[in-house]
């Protein structure tokens, strides 16, 4: 029996135990309360820094660190928001799972851009997701949003009508900025007000608010207060919610990456460094990545490959191997990591701004993420060493009751000091 159906068993029979006296009162009828199995909730809070905990803006998410499992996790390189977050639920690398940035292009379709809002089914096949692998093995799943959840995994896209042949969450919701934190929250506890034949056994949850906030303002700042705020009460909603429901839950709150400060002060303009005919742009920011002209590779390399302040350019295949990064085709054949907080750009900007970046190195303090994980399967007050975020899955996998992976980058070993078993 749980705890929460433990205690309401004990105001049932106190209930009953006041109640004796009235010798000649007919026998009360008591409503059996169900014995629920845990549900495996993966949060993620894009853009959470785990120093955020300590602003004293987080109680409940403080709080869940405190009495249950907490790190500072290091993500997958690059350090964006797409790339970790199908990491976090393959157990794979980028460059293995094959989502390698936010914006891709692919030899094999070179008329094609892969974006966020990209749903076809072909570039997510390289690696299986875990809700997938749960629904083949009958563990219903519901995704709240993530990054690939609303792909119908295996599918072959149609020009017309909807992908029939892949395999979706049971139940899913396409991610749109207008749905309310609080919208997001009540649909997870409606899911899990159902029925126990159709109520999910492993459910996502996603939250963009801190990163969007961050971007906006950076690491500090008033805006980043308000967003801290606001997540902290809808962690609170969702666990007073499931203790409504009494249902127990094994929790498992991650982030994809941290934020760096930024500014107009700290920018790179490539024009200063390389004539703009010689290549083109597939993807600035934090890092850059190049496509030559036509006939230009010579000129482009020996340009980009020289020394630059601020900044470092390798070729795809001579990346450093710490990034595990640089094998996959999506990758263009030329990449340059800023210096952390450092923008690269085509040009430097005439407007004054500052605020928030990530895809930086995953070894900069500032692209840590945030792990936390709170439930029955977990021991009380364990603070975790390091460790990749290739970790989670297979986390998520001994959580739910999936055999591990025969095919990852991670290993449930940094994480068993945690698990009460």
């Amino acid at each position: 029996m749980n705890r929460i159906a433990a205690a309401l068993a004990l105001g049932f029979a106190a209930t009953l135990g006041g109640c004796a006296t009235y010798v000649d009162a007919p026998p009360v009828a008591v409503a059996e309360v169900e014995q629920r199995e845990p549900v495996t909730i993966l949060v993620s809070i894009d853009g959470f820094h785990p120093a955020y905990l300590e602003r004293g803006l987080t109680p409940t998410l403080s709080r869940l660190a405190e009495n249950g499992a907490s790190a500072s996790m290091q993500a997958s390189f690059p350090t964006k928001t797409f790339p970790n977050h199908w990491t976090l639920v393959t157990g794979l690398v980028p460059d293995n799972h094959g989502i390698t940035a936010n914006r891709m292009e692919d030899p094999e379709r070179p008329d094609e851009t892969f974006g966020m809002s990209n749903v076809d089914p072909w570039w997510w096949a390289d690696a299986r997701p875990i809700w997938v692998d749960a629904e083949e093995a009958g563990i219903r799943s519901a995704a709240m949003f993530w990054p690939g959840s609303a792909v119908p995994w295996g599918g072959t896209a149609k020009r017309f009508g909807p992908v029939d042949d892949g395999v979706l969450p049971s139940d899913w919701q396409a991610f749109s900025m207008q749905v309310s934190n609080t919208q997001r929250v009540n649909s997870v506890l409606d899911w899990l007000r159902r029925p126990a034949d159709i109520r999910p056994e492993f459910v996502t949850l996603y939250f963009d608010t801190i990163d969007t906030a961050g971007h906006d303002v950076g690491p500090q700042g008033e805006a980043l207060d308000v967003a801290l705020r606001d997540i902290d009460r809808h962690i609170a909603d969702l666990i007073a919610g499931l203790e409504r429901l009494g249902q127990t839950s094994n929790l498992v709150i991650v982030s994809d990456h941290g934020m760096a400060a930024t500014s107009s002060e700290r920018m790179i303009g490539l024009d200063t460094i390389v004539d703009p005919s010689l290549y083109r742009l597939v993807e600035g920011g934090a890092y850059a990545t190049f496509e030559p002209t036509e006939g230009n590779s010579a000129a482009f390399e020996a340009a980009i490959l020289a020394e630059h302040e601020h900044m470092e350019c390798w070729r795809k295949d001579e990346m450093p191997e710490r990034f595990d990064y640089g094998t996959h085709r999506r990758i263009p054949p030329y990449f340059c990591l800023a210096d952390t907080g450092w923008t690269i750009a085509p040009t430097v900007s005439e407007n004054s701004w500052t605020g928030g970046s990530h895809g930086y190195d995953p070894a900069a303090p500032e692209m840590a993420s945030l792990f936390i994980a709170y439930g029955p399967a977990f021991r009380t007050g364990v603070a975790l060493p390091s460790f990749r975020n290739t970790s989670v899955e297979p986390l998520l996998r001994e959580l739910i009751g999936l055999p591990p992976r025969t095919r990852g980058d991670g290993s449930l070993d940094p994480l068993l000091p945690a698990l009460d078993r």
